[in-house]
């Protein structure tokens, strides 16, 4: 405890040292300052105007300039090293390797049918080709619903339409432009056609995933149902298809690719290199943020909350002190800043070797996972005394009643070294299945859930400094919350014994080994290497360095089946 008395001392002084140091070197000015030049294409002015007024009144030191700009202007400022938000057809256009960009944004064109579709069940099951859409489009008048999912049934589609361009040109894209595109039922305006689509049982068109969403929750307006794309034409929605529940599922799967490319247009920034200007990067950084709600006031789709966490993370982590300039700071100053970072350092040190110390000291009562290169039921530590939760937490009451939980051995196995966690605060309230922490790897979230109810009484600090107790010690110096139970005795009842556990863990790997196998039937291969080729065992940390997208499918298919 002194030795960290000490290390915030001497880290508090450092700080004050190189604050007095930046005042006399700059003045002391902390905000951003300069001028940021953004060239857009002509669809996407009004958004980016938006963007930089908005971010401008939040900085009054930083000017930004947008430029409304043709194909060719876009490329010659882009080249110039100025940075450019673009469309996905002026990216395309692009046509440069060298290029650096990232999605900023999103807009995403749906199919949509009525509620009362007397079709509607056997239509979420079996889904819809793209080839079949394209031909209602081209002529909706030769396809009936019962065309579709290969019934008998000879109801007749009618297809509604409205002044939409961007729906206009994103159907245009699934037909190749090869196709003329159908009128089919024209009404004043999307309003008009949302309510046509919810009063007619034959109904189908297409829209903006913003202008059907219920600001009210995360689903469809009622009477309106997504149409299932059976994207890969095998005459049924799979597990891996199913993203039609609700928006947000929807969203997610549209961002790992499991909804067709054509009907869907990114929002990119893009420039020459990596931004590593700063103005430049925090301009872009709030784009990602705070800056996401102005694209549904535009039309457009935010995305998904992960997606911006791995976008995010493309920039790496900013460091916390600019280097100071040695021409600028007295030789005095220099000595005592020199002086008090070997003073810090070696306390660090220190620490940690006394860590270490009191670690194998306790080696008794620490369940340090030890990685075996295969991950199967005998790598999985399973202390007696624990309940375990059906989303891979645990919890433990203590003589005084408390209650300590964390995560299991088995998740740790999955995810590979936590780099960082987000916790809840002493004195908030959790409840059974809702939102307990969330533990990232590299900019790679998991969202785990709470096995009881009650009142967060206290937080394990060390794991803000140090998330990979998560896995060296996930059930003692690991432990995640103390919590005051509401409703203990009610909840253990829905909670695993050690032995009941260790009997589930069988279908857990079933299940495991089912997630990878539609991941690699799906992706023809590419992620393959997460079995053993012997017996087809899993490896350990299978999900390590696999990429966001497959987290997030993770997390959909595998934890949040569970709750």
């Amino acid at each position: 405890m002194k030795t960290r008395i000490f290390l915030i001392v001497a880290f508090l002084l450092l700080n004050c040292l190189y604050s007095k140091s930046k005042e006399a070197s700059s003045g002391g000015s902390d905000s951003l300052s300069g001028s940021i030049n953004v060239t857009t294409s002509p669809e996407l002015y009004d958004l980016t105007m938006k963007w930089a007024n908005e971010y401008s009144r939040l900085n009054p030191t930083q000017k930004i300039t947008v430029s409304k700009a043709s194909e060719n202007t876009v490329s010659e400022i882009i080249s110039s090293g100025e940075l450019g938000i673009v469309s996905e057809e002026f990216y395309h256009k692009l046509n440069n390797s060298s290029t650096r960009s990232m999605v900023v944004g999103r807009d995403v064109i749906v199919p949509v049918m009525s509620s009362k579709n007397p079709l509607l069940n056997e239509i979420c099951l079996k889904g819809i080709t793209t080839k079949d859409l394209s031909q209602i489009i081209s002529n909706p008048e030769n396809k009936s619903w019962g065309d579709l999912i290969g019934g008998a049934q000879k109801t007749p589609i009618h297809f509604y339409t409205a002044n939409d361009q961007s729906a206009v040109s994103v159907l245009r894209s699934l037909q190749n432009l090869h196709q003329p595109f159908s009128t089919g039922i024209q009404t004043a305006g999307t309003a008009e056609m949302i309510l046509a689509i919810q009063n007619d049982p034959n109904a189908l068109g297409f829209f903006n995933l913003t202008q059907i969403a219920d600001p009210n929750n995360k689903n469809l307006l009622e009477g309106l149902r997504f149409v299932p794309i059976d994207k890969n034409g095998n005459g049924k929605i799979d597990y891996m298809e199913n993203i039609y529940t609700d928006i947000e599922s929807f969203s997610r799967g549209v961002w790992i690719g499991k909804y067709p490319k054509a009907l869907t247009s990114n929002i990119y920034s893009v420039s020459s290199s990596n931004p590593n200007n700063t103005s430049e990067v925090a301009f872009l950084k709030w784009v990602l943020t705070d800056g996401q709600s102005f694209l549904n006031e535009n039309g457009y789709s935010n995305l998904v909350y992960n997606e911006r966490l791995a976008q995010l993370g493309k920039f790496g982590q900013p460091d916390l002190y600019a280097t100071v300039p040695v021409e600028r700071t007295s030789s005095l100053l220099s000595v005592l800043l020199l002086i008090l970072v070997f003073i810090v350092i070696t306390g660090v040190v220190v620490e940690l070797v006394f860590r270490a110390f009191r670690k194998r000291s306790k080696a008794s009562h620490d369940f340090k996972p030890v990685s075996m290169g295969v991950f199967n039921e005998e790598s999985v530590i399973i202390p007696k005394g624990l309940y375990f939760g059906k989303t891979h937490s645990w919890a433990f009451m203590k003589k005084n009643g408390s209650v300590k939980i964390g995560i299991d051995d088995f998740l740790q196995h999955i995810t590979g070294t936590i780099t960082r966690v987000e916790l809840k605060r002493a004195g908030e309230t959790v409840k059974k299945g809702e939102l307990l922490m969330s533990i990232i790897r590299k900019g790679k979230l998991l969202n785990i859930y709470s096995p009881i109810s009650g009142t967060i009484t206290e937080v394990n600090e060390n794991l803000e400094y140090n998330s990979s107790l998560l896995n060296s010690s996930p059930y003692s110096e690991g432990w995640v919350y103390l919590i005051e139970p509401l409703n203990w005795g009610l909840e253990i009842q829905y909670l695993l014994i050690a032995e009941k556990y260790k009997e589930a863990l069988k279908d857990e790997f079933a299940r495991l080994k089912d997630f990878f196998t539609s991941l690699i039937k799906a992706n023809s291969l590419d992620f393959a290497y997460v079995t053993m080729q012997d017996g087809g065992e899993l490896t350990d940390n299978p999900l390590a360095e696999l990429e966001p997208e497959v987290w997030d499918d993770f997390q959909t298919k595998f934890i949040d089946a569970s709750k």
